[in-house]
């Protein structure tokens, strides 16, 4: 499916910030929201977007009179639609290794693929936890996971790391230890346990990760582990 040079503009601005409502659309892209709506219309027909009341992740969004605004994210549809092209080639790389080494081969793999995400996002070693999720999620973005940081502070005090987008959830759809290592992986960056809660591989609208702070200053809580870490 190829999209027209306006609702690809629109579609593309969900997959790299995020759901959004049609008005912050259009702040983002600098049009009207009727525009913006009809592109919208023309998207969720094509199956491209759907429109929610509950947003994927954070709190609901809420407009006059206490209505909660439509919240538009893309399909899986819609992500196929920018998904790179080495997809088919990657997923039967990966077949041919399972032949050759079996399930050992690809959890070797994807933990070498998380090896490489430790020092490539590696974070500072003095900084809080949420400055460290904070950096990791501009480092995602960077690398095309549309990445983004939501406060959670009902229930479990932390912070949500979330991906709106993956350029390998269909081949991690097909090899889950993909999805599992990089877990560990940001735990490990991180330097505390973390929670993954949805992935896009598994058919979920984002990629989320829960990385719990204890609802305190978070200098306090690294300090404390890297005390207990040096005896």
């Amino acid at each position: 499916m190829k999209l027209a040079d306006a609702p690809e503009r629109v579609a593309r601005s969900l997959l790299l910030e995020g759901p959004a409502t049609a008005a912050e659309l259009g702040l983002r892209l600098g049009v009207s929201g009727t525009v913006v709506r009809r592109h919208l219309d023309h998207l969720e027909s094509d199956g491209v977007v759907v429109a929610s009341e509950t947003p994927p992740f954070g709190p609901r969004r809420v407009r006059g009179r206490g209505r909660p605004a439509r919240v538009y994210s893309l399909t899986d549809v819609g992500r196929q639609v920018f998904e790179q092209a080495y997809d088919d080639l990657a997923a039967s790389a990966l077949r041919y290794v399972q032949e050759l080494g079996g399930d050992a081969a690809i959890a070797t793999f994807a933990q070498r693929r998380a090896t490489e995400f430790e020092v490539r996002y590696r974070a500072q070693e003095s900084a809080t936890i949420s400055q460290r999720v904070e950096a990791l999620a501009g480092a995602l973005s960077r690398d095309g996971y549309a990445a983004s940081t939501v406060r959670v502070v009902e229930g479990s005090d932390g912070v949500q790391l979330c991906q709106h987008h993956c350029p390998v959830s269909h081949v991690a759809a097909e090899f889950p230890q993909l999805c599992e290592a990089e877990t560990v992986a940001f735990g490990r960056i991180l330097g505390t346990h973390v929670q993954r809660l949805a992935t896009i591989a598994h058919g979920d609208g984002v990629c989320t990760t829960h990385v719990p702070t204890l609802g305190r200053d978070d200098s306090l809580v690294l300090a404390g582990r890297m005390s207990n870490d040096s005896h």
